[in-house]
């Protein structure tokens, strides 16, 4: 595997042998700082195409990785402060969003690095920025309120408030839709319609069986099924067709709570949307079959585990992020090798 430690570069290759067909571990990213001291990643997100990513490292530097055939990196921007999240599939392919550590979301531009806007309205700590598929429109979520903002004018359109007692989990918009899916502590999932915020249904809350204590969730790119997992080894898979819990599957029993949950895209299987990645406390993410449950292959390793994972939406890449601070990326080709060749057999 190789190691690129980009330290205190403002732009350089991201490895400098291409590397060989089969290495599921493209490269590992580090950065070491003043006197040999590693600066953590926190936070990374796609582009649309899935060539590119963003880096938020916890000094509150910016840098674009291009893992095409370019395969280099640049600091876009140092902005004073760590980020605690990112989104930077805008309608605007040049811009992206980082929410900061005073609460405010900021708008720049990685060519010019220039600040485009400047987003405040939240009084807690932003944990998730999601972006419309048109990329016109923007939510973020704090634990008592999720907001949602206009990308042309960069103004706040709605606001989601919360009683104290049922904090909010994530906030989203479904793939393919005008539909925000909301979901809170106490395992209820309301959908909203964007424009009106008109509540259009509530998801049945299970009342038989372990309460799974929603943490994680995923939807497939057709927006037609929900996975939620949280503090259990239980995972409850949703049609939001039918409004049902149409499936319930139990992870090992090494998988105490899940911490991550998402679904690869439809190129991988066919447009089954069927592969769901698991990641749990232990630090592994598991893939499995979600009509089946069949384990199907893993990624990390108790010495080397994963902290949160961003899969790339064109199908080619998993950037992960570790959990010395360091950044892994992935081939899924390279991944599920083993997998088709046992399905070719």
């Amino acid at each position: 595997m190789e190691v690129t430690d980009i330290g205190n570069k403002e732009e350089g290759k991201v490895w400098h042998r291409k590397p060989s067909a089969g290495k599921s571990v493209l490269v590992n990213i580090v950065r070491t700082a003043h006197q040999a001291k590693t600066v953590r990643f926190l936070h990374v997100a796609f582009d649309t195409t899935g060539d590119s990513f963003l880096a938020g490292d916890h000094h509150g530097n910016i840098y674009v990785f291009d893992i095409s055939r370019n395969s280099r990196f640049r600091l876009v921007q140092k902005t004073g402060q760590a980020c605690t999240a990112l989104a930077f599939s805008l309608r605007r392919t040049t811009e992206f969003l980082v929410a900061l550590t005073d609460y405010t979301i900021k708008c720049f531009d990685k060519d010019t690095k220039q600040l485009v806007s400047w987003m405040r309205g939240h009084e807690g700590a932003i944990s998730y920025i999601s972006v419309h598929g048109s990329g016109r429109y923007a939510i973020s979520t704090s634990s008592d309120t999720a907001q949602l903002w206009d990308l042309d004018t960069f103004q706040r359109k709605r606001k989601l408030n919360i009683r104290q007692s049922v904090g909010i989990q994530r906030v989203f918009f479904l793939p393919l839709s005008n539909t925000i899916l909301s979901c809170f502590s106490d395992d209820s999932i309301f959908a909203w319609e964007s424009d009106t915020l008109f509540c259009k249904y509530q998801l049945p809350v299970p009342d038989s069986g372990p309460k799974v204590s929603y943490k994680a969730f995923a939807v497939t790119r057709d927006g037609k099924s929900l996975a939620a997992g949280g503090r259990s080894n239980l995972l409850h898979l949703w049609c939001l067709d039918s409004r049902q819990l149409i499936r319930v599957i139990q992870m090992p029993t090494q998988v105490r709570t899940v911490r991550q949950l998402e679904f690869l895209p439809d190129s991988f299987d066919g447009c089954a949307s069927q592969t769901l990645g698991v990641l749990s406390q232990d630090g592994l993410m598991r893939f499995i079959n979600i009509h089946t449950c069949k384990l199907l292959f893993q990624m990390g390793s108790h010495d080397e585990a994963i902290t949160t994972v961003t899969v790339a939406p064109n199908g080619r890449h998993i950037v992960a992020i570790m959990d010395n601070g360091s950044i892994n990326v992935y081939s899924i080709q390279s991944l599920t090798q083993e997998l088709n060749k046992v399905m070719l057999s």
